[in-house]
């Protein structure tokens, strides 16, 4: 494997890695907006139902829709270590280094 080929081979990981990092934030956004439509349409179709049980409902309506959101910021804490500390390109570098690809790199 020569030089050009690793730089290309980093390139082609630098990519992939922006593509998926794209693609867990929209998948993230997409579900989040999924989840609070049904969960809200939940809510009101009860509430309408049982006007009594309004209060207890709306505590369990925040509790769900904390838990919601936190899904999808986990998946946009995973996207972020892709994008600004990505590991597969952290193993790629070490990998050139041991074979001798690479001599230095600048972090």
């Amino acid at each position: 494997m020569e030089a050009s080929s690793v730089v290309d081979v980093f390139g082609n990981v630098g990519m992939y890695s922006i593509v998926a990092v794209a693609v867990i934030v929209c998948v993230a956004a997409v579900t989040t907006g999924a989840g609070f439509t049904v969960l809200g349409c939940k809510f009101f179709d009860s509430c309408v139902r049982q006007p009594e049980l309004m209060p207890d409902l709306q505590v369990k309506l925040f509790i769900i829709a904390g838990l919601v959101d936190a899904v999808s910021m986990i998946g946009v804490g995973v996207a972020m270590i892709f994008a600004f500390s990505n590991p597969v390109m952290a193993s790629l570098v070490d990998f050139a280094k041991e074979y001798g690809f690479i001599t230095a790199v600048a972090h």
